[in-house]
Formats: structure tokens, sequence, C-alpha cells
């Protein structure tokens, strides 16, 4: 990630995910493809607020034990998530 501006934990997730299935070509990943990704990028957030935003905060259908969530993933099966919004659909 570039240093230019501070990106929160969602955006910054987004934008990896998005690239991530993007050069898959299908839009399905798991929760340690995207923990190696935002290590790649140079991610300040540690491993557990990066699962506990994929798994939970940001996820479809779960339960709601955050104050502020939002529908960004769902999960298709045992630890694999998509995007509800594929990069062919923003």
């Amino acid at each position: 990630m570039d240093k230019k501006k501070r990106t929160s934990c969602r955006e910054e997730m987004l934008q990896v995910v998005q690239q991530l299935v993007k050069a898959k070509g299908k839009n399905k990943f798991s929760t340690q493809e995207v923990l190696d990704e935002m290590e790649r990028a140079g991610t300040i957030y540690k491993d557990s607020t990066i699962r506990t935003h994929l798994t939970s905060k940001y996820c479809v259908g779960t339960k709601k034990h955050h104050q502020t969530v939002y529908d960004d993933y769902e999960r298709i099966g045992h630890g694999l998530y998509a995007l509800v919004h594929s990069p062919d659909t923003m």
C-alpha cells in the first residue's frame, strides 16, 4: 500500500481482495490468501484484525457483534469467501 494516505482496514482489504479476485479470475478466496496479500501490500493491521473484519464485521449473514458492519463478503465454504460485488460489477 502506498504511504500517501492512511486507509481504513476495510478500504485496504477491499482493494487487496479486488486485486486478488481479478488476478485469480474467480470470485473465491481464502482467509489465508487475504492475510498473505495484505502482508505483501505492507498492511499495518494485525492478522487478528483482518480475520475479524473478513469473517464477521464485513461478512453477509453473520451475527452482528459490532456497531458498524458492512456486507462486503459472503462465506461460501469453510474458510472461503467471495466479494458480494465482484470487480466486474463495481
